[in-house]
């Protein structure tokens, strides 16, 4: 889900148990982030707040953000630039992998994005609940693709690697107004800042009609052409569609299919997250602080 902008992985959906209108592991810590005010990490807001714990980090049972393992969600949409549109799609997949990440186990989710029908990226994104039910990123390894061949994966991170910080990416209660920090990893020059716009909202997509949505603003402080990502969460299902706002490159997306994988088809999910687990630990260093993706969820 890239162009000339790189923005946030789709990696922020959801599963099963969409409530659309009719009509239409290891426990573990990591350091606080603040939840209102200026989204600064390592402020001395964020410093009062106590530190989230992990009992039990890869049941992410978030309302806004659920990770059912073997759920896949299709989005199609298109990416505009100078004017042009383009046809563009995201698969994402909550596998059934789990991986140790900064002391702390985590789902692995697997994206797929594509321009113009062709694979551009996919991703490893890791994530974990914390004991007070709010979901934080952990994580991402980025494959970039050109004419069908792999050219690297520069923009890979670890929270906690080379001063990477990864941040809340799905409040327990969102309240409107508040804003928090999801990631900023100064090695590749990311900084992800999210603010909750609305909640109760009902929007409608291909693959239905949802209400009591929660819309979320982001954008990146340091790229002030960028403009705005605007995202939708349907409750029990997660991200629904995505909007744009300002900026040279804007993406608009919508969820177009809901799929409960077959055993079999959840089986290549794995074999191919698994292979690109271990061509991570080839190419990037930063990738090879984490323990290897393993089976199965739990």
């Amino acid at each position: 889900m890239f162009s000339a902008r790189r923005f946030r992985s789709l990696a922020v959906i959801g599963t099963l148990g969409v409530m659309p209108l009719a009509a239409c592991g290891a426990p573990g810590t990591v350091g606080p982030v603040q939840q209102t005010g200026t989204a600064t990490p390592g402020s001395a807001a964020s410093a009062a707040s106590p530190a989230p714990r992990f009992p039990a980090p890869t049941d992410v049972s978030n309302p806004m953000f659920p990770l059912l393992p073997g759920t896949q969600l299709e989005y199609r949409g298109k990416i505009v630039e100078a004017g042009a549109a383009e046809p563009h799609s995201v698969v994402f997949t909550v596998t059934d992998l789990t991986k140790m990440v900064n002391g702390v186990r985590t789902v692995v989710a697997w994206d797929q994005d594509f321009l113009r029908g062709e694979l551009q990226e996919q991703e490893l994104a890791f994530f974990a609940q914390d004991d007070g039910g709010n979901v934080w990123n952990f994580g991402e390894y980025p494959e970039e693709y050109q004419d069908g061949k792999f050219t690297g994966a520069p923009s890979t991170w670890i929270r906690g690697t080379s001063g990477a910080y990864g941040g809340r990416h799905m409040l327990v209660r969102p309240r409107v107004g508040a804003q928090y920090v999801e990631g900023r990893i100064p090695a590749i020059d990311f900084y992800d800042v999210s603010r909750i716009s609305r909640v109760g909202h009902a929007t409608c997509v291909p693959s239905g009609c949802y209400r009591r949505v929660l819309v979320v603003t982001e954008w990146s402080p340091g790229d002030p052409k960028g403009g705005q990502q605007i995202k939708y969460y349907a409750p029990g299902v997660g991200l629904v569609r995505v909007g744009a706002h300002g900026g040279d490159s804007q993406e608009f997306l919508g969820l177009h299919a809901v799929r409960r994988l077959s055993r079999s088809a959840l089986a290549e999910v794995r074999s191919a997250a698994l292979t690109m687990d271990r061509r991570a630990y080839r190419i990037s260093s930063v990738y090879r602080v984490t323990g290897p993706a393993v089976c199965c969820h739990r």
